[in-house]
């Protein structure tokens, strides 16, 4: 093919066709009283047409026009109507080839994204959304992370049957279980709660669910499609393009008044297929290939994008701003960060911090990729090998205290810590400081690079993968005593480890989803949170609500200053599966100068010697709130600690 020679010949990798063909301008669509201009880039173009309609599918062709090629790659059409609410594509002519393609910087589009749509933004925004600001940060970061649709379609979550699983489930913020008015479930049950932030998994335009067909179809959405665009399914009418831009700013608004920072769950890393609006309109300049010429797959997705390309990171960047700027969004979490390069990412960093203030717009990710990537020579990517090349505000997943807790989340049989494993005292001094050192196994330049997690949406659930290794009849649903015991000791670790903390939406009441490991396209069935066993288990939840609480008061676990893991003192073996630490808790405000962790997994009660001082328990394997009692107790000499349990002290 014509067009596939002439995009070999072209070195999209080299300085000249950087410095011939980058384009400052801003691209995409943009009406106003003055008109509305089209700005495509598309260099290996010969010829681009512009076709307008009245709506987002059938035919409905209102006119076509011929767009002008401009310097640097780029092609324009302007007219002085303004063609709000418009729909349209363009036909991209390369070498002997046309495709139709969907704008790749569109910013509103139809059912299923098919075609892109002009918008006037500013009639999108919800009353008040001038005024819509985030809660200010507190002294911690807990991130509840959850998907729009499992989130509230449970039939018992007391939300309206039409919102159930759309962004408008998010601005109802009083239900209860099965509406009854007692016991509060979605934002009601997150505020009592106590997590800080909401991180929202992808609610860009995707591609792996029909937005009108099946109201129950469901996939977690990593499949993009239209990158600047929200998600048609979760939107209460997915035919006309505002309706999901206004609901998704109302759903933003509602949770920055009940008291959380959102976060976006985004997929810069791969598209949903090659042939993409990016592929069609500039053939392979923004995909990695192999040698052969075939596509590189170190997504597992069939594709990899190029960040290290000049025109493809300023895509990457221009749309992060964006979802800042337009949507209020007060963070990002990257899906295999690791496929992006070291100098996008720091970018991202310091444009944001720029923008908004350092420290207020939160970035982290997944620090690797399925498999290696064919990435242009010299290229550093955001991986765990190149943790200390990123920018220290910049975090990652922290899959070494995952696994020391749990065990393997890629192998079932693999234990960890707290459900039959081992985990001695030099691991667990690594733990407790957020890997924050020149280890091997996760090397973070402080406690502000590490997101420390028990589970999240990929793999088993915590309670899962603990049923699955201590129950051979698999009992998902049965609350067993000793799986209990495991979860709590699993928790309590994971809160005195320092970094910022993460938690699978309804880890907290024992989340499963029938021992299926990865559920992105299993029913929604499986993946609903289940409100009911949120206040059956209200036990676990409590302990969890309970730790969050107390964590927030203990900065010697919730600094993430380069000099945090100073604060570990000293870590000890004191009996079989039973290690200790000793934690410089001294702060503005702190009630305990000084914390003691005892955990224990053995099969047997222990009894440790305590450091010199009066010990006030602060929690233990039971109860996470006996910091809040009258009359606190407190130990001198030593410690009794049950079988798999763990014991956290105070001393004043």
């Amino acid at each position: 093919m014509q067009d596939e020679a002439r995009t070999a010949v072209l070195d999209f990798d080299s300085l000249a066709f950087q410095e011939q063909y980058d384009c400052p301008l801003s691209l995409g669509a943009f009406c106003g009283e003055s008109g509305t201009v089209f700005r495509l880039w598309a260099p290996t173009a010969q010829e681009v047409v512009l076709r307008l309609y009245r709506a987002g599918m059938g035919d409905c062709l209102l006119l076509s026009r011929q767009m002008t090629p401009e310097e640097r790659g780029l092609w324009t059409w302007e007219t002085e109507e303004n063609l709000d609410g418009i729909y349209y594509d363009y036909l991209v002519t390369a070498g002997d080839r046309t495709r139709r393609t969907a704008d790749p910087y569109a910013r509103a589009c139809g059912r299923n994204g098919d075609r892109s749509m002009v918008i006037d933004l500013r009639r999108t925004d919800p009353a008040g959304w001038e005024q819509d600001a985030p809660p200010a940060r507190g002294p911690e970061t807990v991130i509840y992370e959850v998907h729009m649709k499992d989130f509230s379609w449970d039939p018992h979550s007391g939300v309206r049957p039409e919102y159930r699983g759309k962004y408008k489930a998010l601005c109802q913020s009083e239900t209860t279980l099965d509406g009854a008015g007692e016991r509060p479930t979605c934002l009601s049950y997150l505020r009592g709660l106590g997590v800080t932030h909401v991180q929202l998994m992808p609610v860009f335009d995707y591609g792996s669910v029909d937005e009108g067909g099946d109201p129950d179809a469901f996939n977690w959405g990593y499949d993009p499609v239209n990158y600047n665009v929200p998600e048609g399914s979760y939107a209460t009418d997915p035919d006309h393009g505002e309706v999901r831009i206004r609901e998704l700013k109302e759903a933003v608004a509602s949770l920055h008044r009940n008291g959380f920072r959102v976060i976006m769950d985004v997929v810069y890393n791969h598209t949903y297929r090659l042939d993409s609006w990016l592929f069609r309109t500039v053939p392979w300049y923004y995909y990695r290939r192999q040698e052969d010429g075939s596509p590189s797959d170190g997504s597992g997705c069939g594709n990899d994008l190029a960040s290290e390309r000049s025109m493809c990171a300023r895509y990457i960047l221009d749309s992060v701003l964006y979802w800042a700027e337009e949507y209020h969004m007060d963070g990002f979490r990257f899906d295999l960060m690791g496929l992006l390069d070291v100098r996008l990412m720091n970018e991202i960093q310091r444009t944001l911090d720029r923008r908004f203030g350092a420290g207020e717009k939160l970035i982290f990710g997944e620090p690797w990729r399925a498999s290696a990537s064919a990435c242009a020579p010299g290229t550093r990517l955001a991986d765990k090998a190149h943790l200390r090349a990123l920018d220290g505000a910049i975090g990652a997943f922290c899959d070494a205290t995952r696994d020391a807790v749990k065990g393997s989340a890629l192998k079932a049989d693999v234990l960890g810590f707290v459900n039959g494993g081992t985990l001695d005292a030099q691991y667990l001094d690594c733990c407790l400081k957020g890997w924050a050192g020149p280890y091997k196994a996760f090397s973070a330049r402080s406690p502000a690079q590490t997101i420390t997690y028990l589970s999240s949406h990929d793999d088993w659930t915590l309670w899962d993968k603990l049923v699955l290794t201590m129950d051979p009849e698999h009992r998902f649903h049965t609350p067993q005593e000793d799986i209990l015991r495991a979860n709590r000791l699993a928790a309590m670790i994971c809160f005195c480890c320092q970094g910022h903390l993460f938690l699978l939406s309804g880890e907290e009441f024992g989340r499963s989803k029938d021992g299926v490991r990865d559920s992105y396209a299993s029913p929604v069935q499986i993946n609903r949170l289940d409100w009911r066993r949120a206040w059956a288990w209200s036990g676990l939840v409590s302990y969890y609500r309970g730790l969050i609480a107390l964590r927030k008061r203990l900065p010697g676990l919730c600094d993430k200053s380069e000099a945090a893991p100073d604060r570990i003192l000293e870590t000890a073996d004191c009996a079989e599966n039973c290690v200790t630490a000793r934690i410089d808790n001294r702060g503005p405000g702190s009630r305990w100068t000084e914390l003691f962790l005892i955990c224990n997994a053995g099969e047997k009660a222990v009894t440790v010697s305590l450091p010199e001082g009066e010990w006030q328990v602060l929690a233990d394997g039971e109860s996470s709130e006996c910091w809040r009692a009258e009359e606190p107790v407190c130990l001198r000499t030593e410690a009794a600690v049950p079988a798999g349990s763990a014991l956290l002290l105070g001393a004043r």
